[in-house]
């Protein structure tokens, strides 16, 4: 990211410590000017009536104050669930394929495949392409 090599685990280990995030994952949008940017999801714990947009605010904050403004995190946005495997990974290079409007091969391993269209609406409320 902008000649930087910086950890989106360190990242999502920043956004999983704030209380209201029960579950996240950073992945890295192409970006024209810095090659890539830290794009964060982010499952609220169950019950929580907090303003999604307050949260993703304290969020990025957050990841400011404990990484620095060089992490140039700047965006996250709200999801109810991430796409898995049966095995639990998160499909983070599907994430990635969609944020960047590419073609991608549905994971044979996926969960549930509907996850991949809540992704890309989330997506698009962001104004990342949807495939």
């Amino acid at each position: 990211m902008a000649g930087h090599r910086l950890s989106t685990g360190g990242m999502e280990e920043v956004l999983a410590s704030h209380p209201d995030v029960a579950e996240c994952a950073v992945i890295g949008v192409t970006d024209a000017l810095k090659g890539q940017l830290p794009l964060g999801f982010l499952c609220l714990n169950a019950g929580s009536d907090r303003d999604e947009k307050e949260v993703v605010a304290e969020c990025v904050k957050l990841v400011r104050e404990k990484i620095g403004p060089v992490a140039a995190f700047k965006s996250a946005v709200v999801v109810d669930r991430l796409p898995k495997t049966r095995s639990g990974k998160i499909l983070r290079a599907t994430m990635v394929s969609i944020a960047d409007g590419k073609e991608f091969k549905m994971p044979a391993t996926i969960d549930d495949p509907a996850i991949l269209d809540e992704i890309s609406e989330a997506l698009g409320t962001l104004g990342y392409a949807k495939n």
